[in-house]
């Protein structure tokens, strides 16, 4: 008859036992001294090792000549210990019998010395499950066992374990075992077995078993069940219901880019696939965290931003038991992806701030989608087919503002605009502060009501479409993705400042860059502080202005405009 792999794989020594170091060695030393209690209490959660630890424990107490604390498994009493009619090691199992009558039958016999055994032990599984009735009456023999009596008490849940009981035993607390320690354990069984599997697949089975060795080796029994070919991604995925990794990237791309009717869609194709759709949300976490993960480790730049998908992910995780228990998971999801894009689309922007203030990714809410360069202009067009007299009340709007054509000045053109940049550039970086940054942010909100107004609508687009990356009481620096951008909005750029004063009543001056000579002043900026120097406070120089040419001919140098060939008496 064929053996399930947790079974046939189950440790038989110390040595054997994977992810409990810890609790290992103190069982092995109280072997090796001969020091073992009467009394143990194991807890942790499913399939890391209580039980077989137990029994491994008992047959090494037992073991008339140990080695390094194992049992030896030769010997008479270890022969004996591995029978399953062994009347000196009993394994109850709680769960069905949590009586008081059971454990009174129990303490009646306990006073019987072993058969053949020098010592008897009762390995208690799910000890919780004890009704109150049952723990008093186990109380008093826990407390004076017999001297060849010894308790092992294992549970998954300590907390329903009365505290009289907690501490009459050694209490070892089981951990989760390691991905990498369970990769390794179904690597060696793979081996052992023949199996052949691709290494992304084993790394899937051990996230998925949530640190339990039992259920890894179950889902690595399954798919070997499932072909004799090789095991690949695609198969795992198959079996278990789940999504590619090429589904969960659209999939988030749709939710940050507020593509509600795509991402309802997408849901319906899972569904209607026959996907389990609470797997495909934990799928969803895990590659949410690896991008949160990346982007503070290896500083992988987050092209949604990193505030809103840990949003996200602290969204998904808070809501995951009452998903579970919904009566309907699918609508249940639904309603908390429309919900979060409803209240992440109302804030103006996704910013990742660091502790000084620097926003190293800062994008609009129209921007935010890459693949869609013009989803700004899309979205607000959207709202106009909604609502059409939107137009008619933004006139208005910009009318009240005085921002008609007569009102606003004729800019000349500054000849030292380079030195102007880097002094402002620098006395940002010198006084850059979070909060002031924070809220010029929310003052962009305000510009979205003027993006077709005819005399300033491509200014109001423009500073929507670039990214603010610090800010100080005076200076907000900007940059844009190319060159041709930056030097084109250099040449409006009082124009641009004079429209976001009016608009938002900030009298900020605006410094503008690429995206490059960003991530260069950053670095930058950031070794500064690693040396313990800070930027110093200089003075702006004075603008230099391009002379205006007078247009009039007839005020104009006659020699001017006509060259040599004039002659002027």
């Amino acid at each position: 008859m064929y053996q399930a792999l947790y079974r046939k794989y189950r440790p038989q020594t110390f040595d054997d036992v994977v992810g409990q170091t810890s609790i290992v060695k103190v069982l092995r030393n109280s072997i090796e001294q001969h020091k073992f209690g009467h009394a143990y209490m194991f807890f942790g959660s499913r399939g890391t090792g209580k039980t077989s630890l137990s029994k491994i424990f008992a047959k090494a107490v037992n073991c008339m000549s140990p080695v390094d604390g194992n049992p030896c498994g030769k010997c008479k009493n270890c022969l004996a210990a591995s029978e399953k009619e062994c009347v000196d090691i009993l394994e109850i199992d709680a769960a069905s019998n949590n009586g008081v009558d059971e454990i009174r039958e129990l303490r009646n016999k306990i006073n019987l010395v072993p058969a053949e055994l020098k010592y008897k032990v009762y390995i208690i599984d799910e000890v919780h499950m004890l009704s109150i009735g049952a723990f008093n009456a186990l109380l008093k023999t826990l407390e004076e066992p017999p001297e060849h009596a010894i308790f092992i008490l294992a549970t998954t849940d300590p907390q329903k374990v009365p505290e009289t009981i907690i501490s009459r035993c050694q209490c070892f607390s089981f951990q989760r075992i390691s991905v990498d320690m369970l990769v390794k354990r179904l690597a060696y069984v793979c081996e052992q077995e023949k199996i052949q599997i691709d290494s992304d697949v084993l790394k899937e089975i051990a996230i998925a078993s949530n640190g339990g060795m039992r259920d890894s080796l179950g889902m690595l029994d399954k798919l070997s069940s499932y072909t004799n070919d090789l095991i690949t991604m695609d198969t795992y995925i198959d079996l278990n219901g789940l999504v590619t990794r090429k589904d969960l990237e659209k999939f988030t791309d749709f939710i940050f880019s507020f593509n509600f009717k795509e991402v309802l869609n997408k849901i319906d194709d899972f569904n209607d696939g026959g996907k389990n759709i609470i797997q495909i949300l934990s799928q969803l976490l895990y590659y949410l965290r690896d991008l949160v993960v990346d982007y503070y480790v290896q500083n992988k730049e987050i092209s949604y931003g990193v505030e809103s998908v840990e949003r996200l992910i602290t969204s998904l995780n808070e809501k995951m038991f009452d998903i579970k228990k919904s009566g309907n998971p699918k609508i249940y999801i639904e309603v908390l992806l429309l919900n979060f894009m409803s209240d992440l689309n109302k804030s103006t922007h996704n910013v990742e701030n660091s502790s000084l203030g620097i926003s190293y990714s800062t994008k609009t809410v129209e921007n935010i989608n890459k693949d869609e360069e013009n989803q700004h202009q899309s979205y607000v067009e959207e709202k106009m087919n909604k609502d059409e007299i939107v137009e008619e009340v933004k006139v208005d709007s910009v009318s009240d503002v005085s921002t008609s054509k007569s009102s606003f000045p004729k800019f000349k053109k500054i000849l030292n605009l380079d030195d102007i940049m880097r002094v402002r550039i620098n006395n940002a970086f010198a006084l850059a502060n979070k909060q002031i940054l924070t809220k010029e942010h929310e003052n962009l909100e305000k510009l979205n009501d003027y993006t077709f107004d005819q005399e300033i609508g491509y200014l109001v687009c423009e500073i929507l479409n670039s990214k603010f990356r610090v800010a100080s009481e005076n200076i907000i620096v900007l940059s844009y993705e190319y060159d041709s951008i930056v030097q084109q909005n250099l040449e409006h750029l009082e124009q641009m400042e004079d429209v976001y004063k009016r608009l938002t009543n900030s009298s900020k001056k605006f410094a503008i860059v690429t995206d490059e000579e960003w991530n260069h002043l950053k670095a930058e900026y950031i070794e500064h502080l690693k040396r313990g120097e800070h930027y110093q406070i200089q003075s702006e120089p004075m603008k230099e202005f391009q002379k205006e040419e007078n247009d009039d001919i007839i005020s104009n140098d006659a020699a001017s405009l006509f060259g040599d060939i004039v002659e002027i008496d």
